[in-house]
């Protein structure tokens, strides 16, 4: 399935892909209520988390209501969805219950380092690590309001995210992949003038990355992905190509599947000692070439490239879809 968060009628609604168009999953199931349906919840929620935190049961209704109504006539289905020209997508999960960003591409990390005339660092092999993010701050396509300080060396993120699915606490490796709801696409916005000045004390990106994380266009679950995934001992590789486009310019390219550490054993670290819930969100990291911090510290562009208010951006990643943001300046 492909399921989003669309506004309609200046209400955030949640919807899933049924034949090119958007089914309203609360309108269809009241439908199917009123029709008689047996379905056990009563109601369907208007927030992907609380779908989420209904379980294995919330998803097999989610599905019997598409099933109904896929059976409908194509009036009522009409009645019932939307067309995607002009639809107003929001973030899929609009607000996470927390959010991790991972580091799990080689190519970006020894970039990096590399062009701060550092080796690579020998710990990347031994664990897989991750910062927490403001999951108050997640926008959807559209938008992206910047102030200046946030522009100087305004820079995008080229990422791949997962969502959890369901609750776990010490979670294998190996078992994972079970815990995920689905796939979306990131950009891990960062004011790296900021960025840089704070975490010459140690303690990490916060106010450079504080301010907005785009996710979208709409969450995929798993099982339309399985013709691209490669399942190993240590979790599941996917075989999905990324692209940035800046203002129509080709700028970035990856792979998901290039990620040295898997989403799963992100999942085994990041629960360790941790419960993990429905609704929390893990990026992967920066895939190799995917921000201007790499590109221009390899000289790919000199004078460096940054980001200003007007330009558009679009992340993209095969099968999950094209993520565009205009940056936009606000006055404090």
């Amino acid at each position: 399935m492909k399921l989003c968060t669309f506004i309609s009628a200046d209400a955030e609604r949640i919807g899933a892909f049924v034949d090119n168009r958007v089914v309203d999953l609360c309108l269809a199931h009241a439908a199917a209520l009123t029709n008689g349906e047996p379905l056990q919840f009563g109601v369907c929620s208007a927030d992907i988390v609380e779908l989420l935190q209904l379980g294995e049961a919330g998803m097999k209704e989610l599905q019997d209501v598409i099933s109904w109504y896929q059976a409908q006539p194509e009036s009522a289905q009409v009645q019932l969805s939307h067309s995607l020209d002009g639809l107003h997508f929001q973030s899929p999960v609009p607000r996470p219950t927390s959010m991790r960003d991972g580091y799990a591409f080689r190519q970006h990390v020894e970039a990096a380092r590399r062009n701060r005339g550092l080796e690579m660092i020998p710990e990347f092999d031994e664990i897989p690590i991750f910062y927490f993010t403001n999951h108050q701050a997640v926008f959807g396509p559209g938008d992206v309001h910047v102030q200046d300080l946030h522009c100087q060396q305004l820079d995008f993120e080229l990422e791949c995210a997962i969502v959890i699915g369901k609750k776990g606490r010490n979670i294998k490796a190996s078992e994972a992949d079970s815990y995920i709801a689905g796939l979306m696409v990131m950009n891990d916005w960062s004011a790296r003038a900021l960025q840089m000045q704070e975490m010459k004390l140690n303690l990490g990106p916060a106010k450079g990355k504080d301010f907005a994380t785009t996710l979208g266009p709409w969450l995929v679950t798993l099982d339309e992905l399985q013709d691209v995934t490669t399942a190993t001992p240590v979790g599941n590789h996917y075989d999905l190509a990324m692209k940035c486009v800046i203002n129509g310019k080709d700028v970035s390219t990856g792979n998901v599947k290039d990620m040295s550490w898997t989403f799963a054993q992100i999942i085994e670290r990041a629960s360790y000692g941790v419960t993990l819930f429905p609704g929390d969100v893990i990026g992967s990291g920066t895939c190799g070439t995917g921000c201007f911090l790499e590109l221009n510290g390899s000289k790919v562009y000199d004078p460096a490239w940054w980001l200003k208010p007007g330009d558009v951006v679009t992340c993209s990643i095969d099968r999950l879809g094209d993520l565009t943001n205009t940056i936009v300046l606000d006055t404090p």
